[in-house]
Order: structure tokens, then sequence, then C-alpha cells
């Protein structure tokens, strides 16, 4: 399906417009063969009348802007159609196309008589306009007229709740799908399946797509879409494959945009330049939302070269563009190439939106640059109109954190107002800076906050246990290991992975018994271990931090940490001048990230791992995080 037909599917004002033309063509060759056979005067009046319709709607959809549409609005009057329902409709379709939902809805208003395509356009015309509220509103005033909504209708109002991610009105729409028979249709399932992924309800969504008895390109983009934005890329990459080996259409470009961000949220390199061949053979790497999502994607994957690369090819980047490259290069310890794309992009006159500055005060906190991520967070809303919001002050905590400044931090920290969830964040990150630099005041706090919100509650207590145990303080350290285990909580086991041609291999700490080729690995390990040894490393003696590492052990244990494992397993299998990529779901600890230099300077082979929080690209001894992570 090209891109055009896409944008039908997807946008039903654009459908209700074919339709009406459909519907203009059918009628005009009705009443030429009435005519013809019937040659009376008033049937030649009629076929003149038609004609002028004809026109009119012609001359609606060739208006490019408001004053054209006003001067067809009034030719539409000065012929008599004020009261045509059908011309009338056409009106609607002309502002709603131009965004002049306004005069929309006033014309809307002054029709004698309204249909379910007056209806629909109109709702369509709000959700355009960003007010799905509204589009849902006159669903609701439509439902009490004596009008019965199509599937165009239904395709509008679950957009509505798309939009919204109101899952309780798209349950009672879903409904109403069901008991007005539209449950074949294939606009209004891919609706549904789309709009249960965008509030979360992935399994509802795999229902209505299996149930789809037809499915079209758009089904297939809704649903690995909604694998994608829901955490279950290795999903998206499934029916992708499913989709291919069928054969029944082309992909577009909104279906390859997802399965590169599935990708990109799996790390996996190898499927992500599957994927960039797919875009170049199907003609869509000079689209703007694909190329973007490749920048992503490769700087995600740890290949920030790359990114630059596709960045640099777009000949018109967006903000979305800019602000992908900005946010790879800032996690990537760039923090120049980010501050130098952030003065380019405004030098281009490109707004910067808020996850610009995301990037850019991430940049800073990971490179110790505090004043000037002041001085960013600062300028947001005086030169750029963006009102700083939590991710942003959660930043900047981050960054008065890292450097020291705690007591900044907690004050800063004290003062946002926070949702449940992004207080999580803000003093998560407040908990992890007080016990990197021992303030065991501030880390109870900061602890006691994340428990009472019932929010990481795991990483609260066990950061909490290290700050006390870097401080001595043991007897506190064994009553929180004992209230752990009285109230049942766990922490969250750490594992790190290797992608090895189009295979992924997981490891966990200390499981060799399950570690493929684990006798080797092990092996491996020890032979480093002891080269390491030799240029002075001394195993387990940094400092655990125990929230960001798998287990609280001795040498023997740290030596076995999952980004070990894995690092050897790819010593082991992937050819020397090969980058070896490691992905981990916890922050790196300070002894593995002591190891991964080492060995990098003594197997001289690159190695990048991607932890929670940022990259670590090791090369000849050193870090491109400098060791300030």
């Amino acid at each position: 399906m090209s891109s055009t037909s896409f944008y039908k599917t997807s946008h039903p004002t654009s459908q209700l417009v074919t339709v009406s033309l459909w519907l203009m063509k059918r009628l005009l060759n009705q009443n030429l063969v009435f005519a013809l056979t019937c040659p009376s005067r008033s049937r030649q009046k009629e076929l003149s009348n038609f004609h002028t319709k004809a026109y009119c709607v012609q001359q609606l959809q060739n208006c490019n802007d408001f004053l054209s549409a006003t001067s067809a609005h009034s030719s539409v009057l000065k012929v008599g159609f004020l009261n045509d329902t059908f011309i009338n409709n056409h009106l609607i379709n002309c502002y709603v196309r131009l965004q002049k939902i306004k005069d929309a809805n006033k014309l809307f208003d002054e029709m004698p008589e309204h249909n379910v395509v007056s209806w629909t356009s109109l709702m369509a015309g709000y959700v355009n306009a960003g007010q799905p509220k509204t589009a849902l509103c006159f669903f609701r005033k439509m439902a009490e007229s004596s009008i019965t909504p199509n599937d165009f209708t239904f395709a509008t109002a679950i957009n509505a709740c798309s939009i919204l991610a109101d899952l309780e009105v798209g349950k009672k729409l879903h409904a109403l799908v069901e008991i007005f028979g539209f449950r074949p249709n294939l606009v209004v399932c891919s609706s549904l399946v789309d709009m249960y992924g965008k509030c979360n309800n992935v399994d509802e969504a795999r229902r209505v797509f299996d149930f789809m008895g037809c499915k079209n390109v758009v089904s297939w983009t809704a649903m690995i879409t909604t694998y994608a934005q829901n955490a279950r890329g290795h999903d998206a990459l499934q029916v992708f494959r499913e989709f291919t080996g069928l054969m029944v259409d082309r992909p577009n470009h909104f279906m390859l945009a997802s399965l590169i961000n599935a990708c990109a949220s799996l790390g996996r390199l190898v499927s992500g330049k599957v994927a960039h061949g797919a875009v170049i053979r199907h003609g869509h790497d000079s689209r703007d939302v694909v190329a973007s999502a490749l920048v992503d994607m490769y700087a995600k994957c740890g290949s920030v070269c790359y990114s630059e690369k596709i960045f640099r090819r777009i000949p018109n980047p967006s903000v979305i563009s800019y602000t992908s490259m900005i946010v790879g290069a800032a996690k990537y310890g760039l923090v120049k190439l980010s501050l130098n794309l952030f003065r380019e992009m405004i030098h281009r006159r490109i707004n910067p939106n808020d996850v610009t500055f995301v990037g850019i005060l991430h940049a800073c906190s990971h490179s110790g640059l505090v004043d000037e991520g002041i001085g960013h967070l600062k300028s947001m809303y005086v030169k750029h109109g963006i009102m700083p919001d939590a991710k942003h002050y959660t930043c900047v905590v981050d960054m008065l954190g890292r450097s020291g400044r705690l007591d900044e931090a907690y004050k800063l920290a004290k003062s946002i107002r926070v949702d449940s969830d992004e207080g999580a964040l803000l003093w998560g990150t407040l908990l992890s800076a007080s016990r990197l630099h021992g303030r065991v005041d501030i880390a109870v706090e900061a602890s006691k906050r994340l428990i009472e919100s019932n929010q990481q509650v795991s990483g609260a207590y066990v950061t909490l246990s290290n700050a006390y145990a870097l401080a001595g303080e043991w007897e506190n350290v064994q009553s929180l290991r004992f209230e752990m285990k009285r109230t049942g909580v766990y922490k969250e086991p750490g594992w790190s992975s290797v992608e090895i041609r189009d295979s992924t291999y997981v490891f966990y700490a200390g499981d060799v018994a399950s570690c493929p080729q684990g006798n080797k690995v092990v092996s491996l390990l020890g032979e480093l271990e002891k080269r390491m040894k030799g240029r002075g490393y001394v195993g387990g003696s940094i400092g655990l931090v125990f929230v960001d590492v798998e287990e609280e052990a001795k040498d023997e244990m740290v030596s076995l940490h999952s980004e070990r494992l894995a690092l050897a397993f790819g010593l082991i299998n992937i050819p020397k001048g090969m980058t070896i990529r490691v992905m981990k779901n916890l922050r790196m600890c300070r002894d593995c990230h002591a190891a991964f230099k080492l060995i990098s300077d003594i197997v001289e082979r690159d190695f990048v791992v991607r932890d929670l929080n940022r990259f670590h690209h090791f090369k000849n001894g050193l870090c491109t995080c400098r060791d300030f992570w």
C-alpha cells in the first residue's frame, strides 16, 4: 500500500472525501442516463443543478487557503445551496482540511439537516485539531440523535480514545462496534488495535488483531507498533516476520519506523541493520520519520558513528531528528557533539522541544557541566517558551548530585511537585547520588519517599543498604536485609546479553550452569583475571554498589557478574576486529567498569556496554564516560 492510501485509511476525513467523490460520480452517471432517456424540461433543470453542484464541489476541493474557501462558500450561498446537506458536508471538509475547525463547527450548527457524514467530518476535524475530547462529545451527541454511525465514525471516535489513552471509553466503543456489526470491518478493527496499544493493553490488541479475517498493511503496522511501544520488541520482530512471510503487501514507512524502534529498544544492531536494508529496498530512506528512527536505533545500539552518518544525510532534519542525535550523543558521552548539535539547530531556526532539553541536560549531567546545564534550564522558558517539568528538574537533581552538591539537589527535589512515577525517578536519582557520595542522611530520606510511594521498593532497600555498608553501619545493613525478607521484597535480577549474528544470548550473575559454553567462559575469565592482577588490578575492592549489581558478593562472585560472562562469551565467538556489544538491565558496577578498561587494552578489542543509564565504550584501556557516570 502506498503512503497515500495509508493516510486515507488512517484519516477518516480523507476517506469521507473519497467516498463522497465516488458517490458523486455514480450519481452523475445515473443523472446523465436519466436525462438522456427523459429529456423533459424538469429533468434538464435537475441536470443543470447537478452540474452546478459538481462545479461547487470541485471548487471546494481545490481550495488551498482560507480566502478561497470563503469565496467558494459565498458561491454556494449565491446559487442557493445553503440548505443542501451534501454541499455543506463538502464545505465542512474544506474548513477541516484548512484547520479552520471553528468555521466548520459554525457551519455545522447552521445546517438544517445533518447526516452521518456531517457528524463524522466534524469529529475528524476536532481529532486533527488536537481536541479529541470534543470529538468524543460530538460522538455522544450523535448517539442521542437518530443518525446511525458508520465505520468511519467509529474509527474516528476510537482514534480520539487512542490519543487520550482512554481505555474505559475505548472499551465502550468496542462494545458498540460489536453491537452495530462492524466487527469484520478492517478500518474499525485496525483502529481498535491501535487504541488498545496506546492504552498499554497489548493482549486485547492482539485478540482483536487475531480475530480480523482480513488484514492490510495498516493493521499489521498497528500490531507491530503496539508491541514496539510497549517494550515487547521481540514480539514486534516476530509479527514483522509473519507479515513478510505472507508476502501480501509491501511494508510502508510507518511499519518500518516501528520495526526500527523495536530494534532500538532491544539493542539489536544486527536486526536493525536488516531493517535498514528493508528501508533502502523499499525506497523509504528519505522519509523523515524513518531517518529519525534510524538515527535513534544506531545510537541506542551503541553505534553513534552510523547514527551521525544517517543524520548528516537528511536534507532538512526536523526537531525529532536533531533530538534523537542529541540524546544519542549524550548517552554515549559525546557531550561536545550534543551541545554543538543544539547550537546548530538553533542557528537553523529549528525550535527545540521538551525532549531536546532532556538530552542537553543529560549531556551536562554526565559530564559534570553543572553551571552550563543550569543555564540551559533557565533558558527553556525565557528563550524558547518551554516550561520545565519534573523530568527536567530530575536531570538537574542528578546533575547536582553527581557533582557532590547533595544539599542543593535535596532542596530542589523537595520543592518539585511530581506524580508517583515522576517521584520514583526523582527520589531514585537522589538516592543513587547520596549513596555514591556517602550521604546516609539524604539516602534515608530518599529511600523512605520511594518506599512510601510503593515505587522502586527493592531498589530503595538495597541502595540504602549500600549506603549504610559504605558508611560502616553494619547493624543497619542487617536490619534492612531482614526487613526485605520479612516483607517479601526481592531485588530485580541483573542480566546482560550479547548479540551474535541473529541470535541473542542472555547471562545471569554466577549462573555458570546455564551459561552457553560455560567452561570455556569461566576459563577465559580466569586467565584475564590473572593478567589484570599482573597490571595491579585488585578485584572486589572498589566498593560494590549492590543496587546496581546482581548480588552482594566477594571476589569470586564479582568475577562472574553477568556483563563479564557476556563479554567472555563474545570474545570466544565474535571474530577479532569486530566490536563486542553488551546490553545490561542495571547500572554497571565500578569493579566491572575497571575490569573492562583493562581487558580492552589486554586483548586489544573495543567493547560497548549499554547499561541502565548510558553507554560505555571501552578502547585501549579507557572509557568514553571518563569514569563519570
